[in-house]
C-alpha cells in the first residue's frame, strides 16, 4: 500500500486567545458581544469547524446538501504532492434524496450528467457506472444496473456495487458484491394423457368427454441458463431483452430471436435481428448452441418463464440487499467498515488502474450516516488525478465507513444548479455517460 504523504494529514484550527493586557471590563464586553453574535450562527459554525482546513470552501446549497471544494497540493517532480482539485457533495439522507437514473431513460444510450440533472429537475448530480463507449450498444452499462426494482444489466466480474434502500422515510446505502443467476423455463407442468380430441364427424362434447376420461401426467420442464440482460449477444449465448432496454434489440441478423408476450412465445425471427421488444413481454436472443436449444424447445405458443436472481457474495447482507430498489455498479471497493480494502484482484481489475493517477468519481457512506459523493479532476496542470489508495485515504479523512470507486477518467463530472463545477479531462468538455446519481431536496 502506498504510504500517505504529509499533505493528506488533517489540519486542525489552532486555539485563539485574547490579549492578556486588555482591561477586565472590556474583555467581558467583548466576550458577551461575541456570544450574542455567535448565537445566530451556531449551526453553521458547528458544521464547518470540523472541515476548517486550508484550501477548503464549503457551501450549503440546500437543506441536507453541502458542497465542498478543495484545492490542495503543489506541483513538483513527485506525483504525491499534487496539485488536486476536489469536489464533494455531503448529503443528509433525512433531508435530501438520491436517485439513480440512466441516460435517455433507457438501458442503452448516452447523455451528459448536466442533461440528466436538468431533465429530472435535480439540484446536483455526478456520473456513476461503467459503460460501452462505442458501437451500436454505446451507453449500455457494463456492470450491475437496477432501477426501480427492475434489473437492467447483470454484474460484471462480481464487481463492487452500491444499493439504495428506502426505509422509514429515509434513504440508506448498502455496499457489496453481487452475483447474477438467471434461467429460462419452458413447457407445461402438466398435460392430458390420452386422446387429444374427437374423431372427425363426432360432436364437440365427445372430445370433452374423452378428455375427462383421461388422467393428468407430469411433464418435466426445460430450463436453460441466461447469459446476460440487455447487452450484445456473444457466441452460443442466450440474452434477454426487456422493454426497459430500447424499442428494439439492436442485434445483428446472425441469430434467432423469440418474441414473447404475457408469458407465451408469439413469434420466432430467425436470421433477422433487431426485433421489436413488446411492452408486455421480452425478447430471447440466441446464437449457436443456444439457438439450437431454442429451436427445439421454444415453439410458437409455448409457455415461458424467467427467473432472475441477484445474490450478495457477502451472505450476511442478503436480507438488506432484498430491500434495495436501485443498484449501480462500479469497482473496485475502496473502503470496508472504516478500513482501506481495495478489492481489485478479486474484481479482475488490473493493478495499474489502482496505482495510476486518473480523474476519479466515488461514493461513500460516512460513519455519521451521511452520504459522500466525490470527484477528483485529473490529467491537467491544475489537478493531476489520484491513485485509488489516495482516493480511499481522502474519503477516510472525511469519515467514510464504506466506499466504492465509480467510473472516472473523462467521465468524471459533478453538476450543481445546472453548472459543471469540476473540469473534465476530455478536450471536448463534459462527456456523455450512461447513468448518474442525482440529488434533490426532500
Amino acid at each position: 500500500m502506498m504510504r500517505r504523504n504529509n499533505i493528506w494529514r488533517r489540519n486542525l484550527l489552532g486555539n485563539r486567545t485574547l490579549p492578556t493586557l486588555l482591561p477586565g471590563v472590556l474583555l467581558f464586553l467583548c466576550i458577551s458581544a461575541g456570544m450574542l453574535a455567535s448565537a445566530q450562527t451556531t449551526a453553521n459554525i458547528t458544521a464547518q469547524t470540523a472541515d476548517a482546513r486550508p484550501g477548503l470552501k464549503s457551501e450549503v446549497i440546500a437543506p441536507g446538501i453541502e458542497h465542498l471544494q478543495i484545492t490542495r497540493g503543489y506541483k513538483s517532480e513527485k506525483d504525491a504532492t499534487g496539485p488536486w482539485l476536489i469536489n464533494m457533495l455531503r448529503i443528509d439522507p433525512t433531508k435530501a434524496r438520491l436517485r439513480f437514473v440512466h441516460a435517455m431513460d433507457e438501458a442503452v444510450g448516452l447523455e451528459t450528467v448536466s442533461s440528466m440533472a436538468a431533465r429530472y429537475g435535480a439540484l446536483a448530480g455526478v456520473n456513476s457506472g461503467y459503460f460501452r463507449t462505442t458501437g451500436t450498444y454505446r451507453g449500455d452499462s457494463v456492470g450491475i444496473g437496477v432501477l426501480n426494482g427492475k434489473i437492467l444489466s447483470e454484474p460484471n466480474n462480481v464487481r463492487a456495487a452500491a444499493g439504495l434502500i428506502e426505509k422509514n422515510g429515509k434513504q440508506q446505502l448498502i455496499f457489496g458484491h453481487l452475483k447474477f443467476v438467471g434461467e429460462i423455463i419452458t413447457g407445461l407442468s402438466t398435460k392430458w394423457h390420452g386422446r387429444a380430441g374427437s374423431p372427425a364427424g363426432q360432436p364437440r362434447w365427445g372430445a370433452r368427454l374423452a378428455r375427462e376420461s383421461t388422467r393428468k401426467m407430469h411433464v418435466p420442464q426445460e430450463k436453460r441458463d441466461i447469459n446476460g440482460l440487455n447487452r450484445p449477444r456473444g457466441d452460443n449465448e442466450l440474452i434477454i431483452f426487456t422493454p426497459e432496454f430500447h424499442r428494439t434489440t439492436l442485434s445483428d441478423p446472425g441469430g434467432l430471436e423469440i418474441i414473447t408476450r404475457r408469458g407465451r412465445v408469439v413469434e420466432l425471427r430467425d436470421l433477422k435481428g433487431s426485433s421489436v421488444i413488446p411492452a408486455d413481454g421480452f425478447v430471447i436472443s440466441t446464437s449457436g448452441t443456444a439457438r439450437n436449444w431454442a429451436l427445439e424447445h421454444l415453439r410458437r405458443g409455448a409457455r415461458v418463464q424467467l427467473n432472475l436472481n441477484l445474490s450478495p457474495v457477502e451472505a450476511e447482507q442478503a436480507a438488506s440487499w432484498k430491500l434495495a430498489t436501485s443498484v449501480i455498479g462500479g469497482g473496485p471497493q475502496l473502503i470496508k467498515e472504516g478500513r482501506v480494502e481495495i478489492t481489485n484482484t478479486a474484481e479482475k481489475i488490473l493493478p495499474g488502474f489502482v496505482s495510476d493517477l486518473h480523474p476519479r468519481t466515488a461514493i461513500a457512506e460516512l460513519k455519521s450516516g451521511q452520504v459522500l459523493l466525490v470527484t477528483v479532476d485529473g490529467r491537467q496542470e491544475a489537478s493531476i488525478g489520484m491513485s485509488l489508495v489516495m482516493l480511499a485515504d481522502l474519503m477516510l479523512e472525511f469519515g467514510a465507513s464504506d466506499a466504492i470507486n465509480l467510473d472516472g477518467g473523462g467521465s468524471t463530472a459533478m453538476v450543481i444548479k445546472n453548472k459543471l463545477v469540476n473540469k473534465p479531462s476530455d478536450a471536448t468538455g463534459e462527456r456523455p455517460v450512461s447513468d448518474a446519481i442525482l440529488l434533490s431536496p426532500r
